[in-house]
């Protein structure tokens, strides 16, 4: 009776700890930052004047169309940004969107570029 008694308060605090230890695994898992996530700023400009400006959280390898999207009602035909937030291309008028990263102009598409984390993206409207 005793040998059974003893194995079931063994049993009982084996199991305690065993719970106890697993819930601080999950919250050591939490508390983890999240290496999966970038974050790119975005600006848009008419001509030379900015009138948007905003930071997007996006998953790693993104591309500068997705964080776009995210952020702004977007219309594209063939892959090129033809409209950002009712602000449209005129091609009569030699008005496109074009983009840079990090100050640099980009020889793709905003729907192939990838980002990196803390990418700056400038997006102009303006003559050409």
């Amino acid at each position: 009776m005793k040998n059974t008694k003893k194995l079931s308060i063994f049993a009982t605090i084996i199991l305690f700890f065993t719970f106890s230890l697993a819930g601080c695994q999950n919250n050591q898992e939490k508390a983890k930052p999240k290496t999966d996530q970038i974050t790119v700023t975005y600006t848009l400009k008419d001509n030379k004047k900015a009138f948007a400006n905003k930071k997007v959280y996006l998953k790693k390898n993104s591309t500068v169309a997705t964080g776009l999207k995210k952020t702004w009602k977007v219309k594209s035909q063939k892959e090129f940004i033809t409209a950002i937030d009712g602000k449209s291309q005129n091609p009569q008028k030699k008005i496109y969107w074009t983009y840079t990263v990090n100050g640099k102009m980009v020889n793709k598409s905003a729907y192939q570029q990838k980002l990196k984390n803390k990418d700056k993206v400038v997006f102009t409207r303006s003559k050409y």
